[in-house]
């Protein structure tokens, strides 16, 4: 213990401090050497106490402190007892401190109250009397100071912690601020604003937040979704696809773009327009995208061949895909025919694409493919009758095959489709005729030319009608011709290109070979 005066050391047991003198006080609202004097005091002047010792309770064994007083009291009550006391002294029967302290105490008891004066004389005077020997303090007193400074350490124990805790909320409170400050105007935070307003159907807030936050980060491809939702949601279709591709045509390596938009295209069930955007992307952005990447089908037959009679296609894509295809020219939709059998392809040009989607519903790119077949030509039109000279009415007749359509001439003129069309016989008109015809097909294609050279005379002599008769009824076999078309004087010559026909001479003398 210190002394509150000086600082000096104490040690325990000590009444006055070596240094200064003071008295110590070990618990300054409380001294126990009161109540002790008293207590002796009381004992002393009780007759009934005369000849015995002082209680235990008044000697103390830890310490000893000899106390050498001259008391001298008055005592005045109701008992009748009053007088001067004077001469008293205490001996306590423990001599148990090493420090003796001795002083002119004088005591005055009246009643129950008793008063303690002391002189303040110190020494050690080796006088005994009745003169007791107090502790400096008692157990319970050392306990109280104990439990005291224990209270007190505590306290500022409570106090201190306290304001550490205030401390520390001040300082959470703060740093909460600051964050909250700093996120509010983040990436992440104007987004968040952003779609807080688009919720609400703020529209015009909701943009402006966006925008925003593109200028605070152009890759980053959550503003850019927010900002295309915000013109949906008033109805702004083609702005809303065109934030997405205004971005991809300045960052065409951003794969986090692509992938945004093709949501976009997928909540928008625009999924056909993800292979074309596909298509066009950098070999690393389809790369990190392969999930939308789908095969396109595949065909069983080349189309770099020409068929001559009608084929089958077959049409195969991945596991768990659906195929959809045209045979119009159209590229196909969701809304095309489903594929479930091999594709018929008939005569002509046959333009066959198709599509896989996946159960995600995102589709391949098209594949198309155009079969050309050609079904052979018939040869040059067969015609009746043959070349030569008549005197007699005659009819003109040209063989049609199924599918095919007749023209003819008969100026010398090739025919074609503006030529006049056969439909029946032709009645042979009177004088020369160059009679040629052709057959075409339903793809337009056509046959080789088929000439007749016509002579018709109904004014000849009755003598030469035999004769005409007999030359309009001969006939001979001949063997293919192909050579132009030509008229002589006098000779008829049938010609055909890439036919056999019968071939008729004849001349004006009516000989017939």
């Amino acid at each position: 213990m210190k002394c509150k005066f000086c600082g000096h050391e104490i040690p325990d047991g000590v009444l006055y401090c070596d240094a200064c003198g003071n008295e110590v006080r070990i618990v300054p609202d409380y001294n126990p050497l009161d109540d002790m004097l008293t207590e002796q005091v009381r004992f002393s002047i009780d007759e009934q106490n005369e000849g015995k010792e002082d209680p235990d309770y008044l000697a103390y064994d830890r310490t000893r402190v000899d106390v050498r007083s001259n008391t001298g009291g008055r005592t005045s009550g109701r008992s009748g007892a009053t007088g001067r006391i004077t001469g008293v002294s205490a001996r306590t029967t423990r001599r148990t401190m090493n420090t003796r302290v001795t002083g002119d105490t004088s005591i005055r008891a009246t009643g129950k109250t008793t008063v303690l004066r002391q002189t303040g004389r110190t020494g050690n005077t080796g006088r005994t009397g009745r003169t007791g020997q107090i502790a400096d303090r008692t157990g319970g007193g050392k306990r109280s100071v104990s439990r005291k400074k224990k209270e007190q350490k505590m306290a500022r124990l409570r106090r201190k912690r306290r304001i550490v805790i205030l401390v520390l909320i001040l300082c959470i409170a703060a740093i909460a601020g600051i964050s909250y400050a700093l996120y509010i105007n983040s990436y992440t935070g104007i987004v968040r604003s952003g779609n807080n307003a688009l919720k609400n159907q703020e529209y015009s807030k909701a943009e402006s937040y966006f925008k925003r936050a593109i200028k605070k980060n152009k890759q980053r491809p959550e503003a850019y979704s927010g900002l295309a939702k915000t013109y949906l949601g008033q109805d702004e279709d083609d702005k809303a696809e065109n934030v997405f591709l205004d971005a991809i045509d300045s960052q065409s390596g951003n794969a986090d773009l692509y992938d945004a938009c093709f949501q976009f295209y997928l909540d928008t069930d625009q999924t056909l327009k993800i292979p074309e955007l596909l298509d066009d992307a950098d070999d690393s952005v389809q790369e990190q995208l392969s999930e939308y990447d789908i095969d396109r089908p595949t065909y069983s037959l080349d189309d770099k061949k020409t068929y001559d009679d009608v084929q089958q296609v077959t049409l195969t894509a991945g596991k768990g895909m659906t195929i959809y295809y045209t045979t119009d020219g159209t590229d196909p939709t969701f809304d095309s025919d489903k594929y479930k059998e091999p594709i018929q392809l008939e005569e002509g040009e046959n333009d066959v694409r198709a599509i896989a989607v996946n159960k995600k519903g995102i589709p391949s790119g098209t594949a198309q493919k155009v079969y050309k077949i050609v079904f052979p030509i018939e040869e040059a039109p067969a015609i009746s009758p043959s070349t030569g000279q008549y005197e007699s009415s005659q009819t003109i007749e040209i063989k049609v095959p199924d599918g095919y359509t007749a023209y003819y001439t008969m100026n010398g003129k090739t025919p074609t489709t503006s030529s006049k069309k056969y439909t029946g016989p032709i009645k042979m008109p009177e004088g020369e005729t160059l009679f040629k015809a052709i057959l075409v097909n339903s793809d337009g294609r056509s046959s080789g030319v088929t000439t007749r050279n016509y002579v018709l005379d109904l004014s000849s002599s009755k003598g030469n009608s035999d004769t005409s008769s007999n030359i309009s009824g001969s006939n001979s076999d001949s063997s293919d011709i192909s050579t132009s078309d030509s008229n002589t004087d006098g000779l008829g010559t049938d010609t055909t290109t890439g036919s056999r026909s019968n071939r008729v001479i004849t001349g004006k003398g009516g000989a017939s070979e």
